[in-house]
């Protein structure tokens, strides 16, 4: 039998093979290099030894890509201008977590860091007074917090350089869908703050005028200690329940217990944004625990390094509130309040529908 082979077709072929196993290698090698992108030369700073700091550092390195390098930096209370600890960490299958520890001057980022994270205050302060230009993320912040180094920290204004700022506590619209998820038809809120807490107020009042219905809040100001009984006094009457603000009431633990005593004695359930709250005699809480921030601090860090100059420059840092956010409830203070809660998985459900 003969066989007729058109030469032409034959070389077309060929070609076409050959760009085929081509266009592969390129495309291959190019989700390689995307891979060691996001893989390499991550920086940890810490500035503290909080147990939820060090949970999320945790989970950070966790995290890490195969191959990838992790450096974490702890910090000594003299700041950046003096010898630091340094562990190093090849997140390599065949390796422990830990390479070593060395100590060196860290007047400047690695040459071969791709992102640098600061968890806490003190290590954010550090990471923007040390000269570089690689992407930065700064975690484990309060809303106060980072209004407070917006305010005092020349850098974090300049838009020199990249900055993802992730806030530990999630917005305030989730807080208020979990008050409505379990308060339906209950929509007046008390909120006992301090001066400082100017720009959480705004936040949340901007939350519920964008509601439907929107909430009515009722909030009162306490300058001090001594004022603090007096505004409760004022706002309990006009409330349903009542809020505690991730502020300087939040984070006492004597004026948190005069918010829910006060709460308390008048059946008001009490909402805040801390574990801490609900196991004190809080009704529910929408948190963000450690290993959910830090999955998002590397996808915000991914995003910033993958924007090029178009997302956290020009003097306005790309901020976000913790997110996703997990439902705490008290069921102790449900049952002494009357009230029949859906389970937590339901209720942060029902927040991650919401948002």
């Amino acid at each position: 039998m003969f066989v007729a082979v058109n030469p032409f077709i034959s070389l077309f072929r060929k070609r076409l093979h050959r760009g085929a196993h081509v266009a592969l290698a390129l495309f291959f090698g190019a989700v390689q290099l995307a891979a060691n992108a996001s893989a390499n030369g991550l920086t940890v700073l810490m500035g503290d030894d909080l147990a939820a700091h060090s949970e999320f550092v945790q989970h950070v390195r966790a995290g890490q890509e195969p191959g990838g390098r992790f450096e974490l930096v702890r910090l000594s209370p003299g700041g950046v201008d003096t010898q630091q600890a340094v562990e190093a960490a090849a997140a390599e299958p065949d390796r422990g977590a830990t390479a070593g520890v060395r100590t060196r001057g860290l007047r400047t980022a690695p040459a071969d860091a791709t992102l640098t994270m600061a968890v806490g205050v003190p290590a954010a302060r550090a990471a923007l007074e040390r000269p570089g230009q690689q992407p930065l993320v700064l975690a484990m912040l309060s809303r106060l917090d980072y209004e407070n180094l917006r305010a005092s920290s020349p850098a974090l204004r300049r838009g020199d350089r990249r900055v993802g700022v992730l806030l530990r506590d999630p917005a305030m619209a989730d807080q208020l869908a979990l008050v409505g998820a379990v308060l339906p038809q209950k929509y007046r809120i008390g909120v006992v703050a301090t001066p400082e807490s100017e720009p959480l107020v705004r936040e949340l009042q901007r939350a519920a005028q964008g509601a439907n219905p929107a909430w009515d809040l009722q909030v009162e100001y306490a300058p001090d200690a001594k004022s603090l009984a007096a505004a409760l006094r004022s706002v309990v009457p006009r409330s349903d329940a009542l809020m505690v603000l991730p502020d300087l009431i939040g984070d006492s633990q004597a004026a948190t217990l005069s918010v829910l005593r006060a709460g308390a004695g008048a059946g008001l359930p009490v909402f805040g944004a801390s574990e801490g709250l609900v196991r004190s005699g809080g009704l529910a809480a929408a948190v963000s625990t450690p290993a959910q921030l830090a999955q998002q601090a590397k996808l915000l860090g991914q995003k910033l390094a993958s924007a090029g100059g178009t997302a956290g420059t020009g003097g306005s840092p790309l901020v976000e509130s913790a997110t996703p956010s997990t439902v705490r409830v008290n069921t102790t203070v449900a049952r002494g309040l009357g009230l029949r809660l859906p389970e937590e998985r339901e209720l942060t459900e029902r927040l991650t529908v919401t948002r």
